[in-house]
């Protein structure tokens, strides 16, 4: 029989005050460590081969946030390790059964009526669940589960050096895909070879 995971939650990012975050995330986690607090960083502009909105606006959030830590940020690459990241965008087509939220089946037993309860404790325990119940419909914070997600590769490197690396996944909105991979042109197709006179 397969088997699942055992329940876990991933966070659906869908504004750019998450990219704030995430930055002030791997800035925090950047300058924890020692050995980087004294060297000089550099952020590539990627001008040559842009990467969508987010690329850009994460490492002007990163940067700021780097700046604002105390680190030392170049604007040139010269003695300074490389501060990149990597995105990776992963659709999937064919999802299999995703379990419901815990307080689900809670909240669907109350609803309808039914009053068998799983090995309550107490009758407090019992006066519980109602308020329990609804407190996981009113939390705010269900959202549906998306097709897409992408993780996000934060790294230094210095010459052929792994300094620091740390990846965060998050869902995201379908329609947001070309936030984080933007489309690219379709390359020429090429030119027919046309064979010499001598080669027939």
């Amino acid at each position: 029989m397969a088997k699942t995971y055992p329940y876990s939650e991933q966070q659906r990012m869908q504004a750019a005050h998450h990219w704030q975050v995430l930055a002030e995330y791997e800035a925090t986690g950047i300058l924890q460590q020692p050995h980087l607090r004294a060297t000089p960083l550099y952020l590539p502009k990627h001008t040559d081969h842009p990467r969508g909105e987010f690329a850009r606006g994460y490492r002007s959030l990163l940067t700021s946030e780097l700046v604002s830590g105390g680190a030392i940020v170049q604007k040139e690459p010269g003695g300074a390790a490389t501060v990149d990241f990597d995105v990776e965008v992963i659709n999937h087509s064919d999802r299999g059964f995703i379990r419901p939220y815990p307080g689900t089946m809670t909240l669907a037993a109350l609803a309808t009526g039914i009053s068998v309860l799983v090995a309550p404790s107490s009758n407090a325990a019992l006066a519980l669940i109602p308020p329990v119940a609804g407190a996981d419909v009113t939390s705010g914070s269900w959202t549906s589960v998306s097709q897409e997600e992408v993780i996000i590769t934060t790294k230094i490197t210095d010459n052929e050096r792994v300094l620091y690396s740390s990846s965060n996944i998050y869902y995201i909105n379908q329609g947001d895909r070309r936030h984080y991979d933007p489309p690219r042109a379709p390359k020429p197709k090429p030119i027919p070879r046309i064979p010499l006179d001598n080669q027939w």
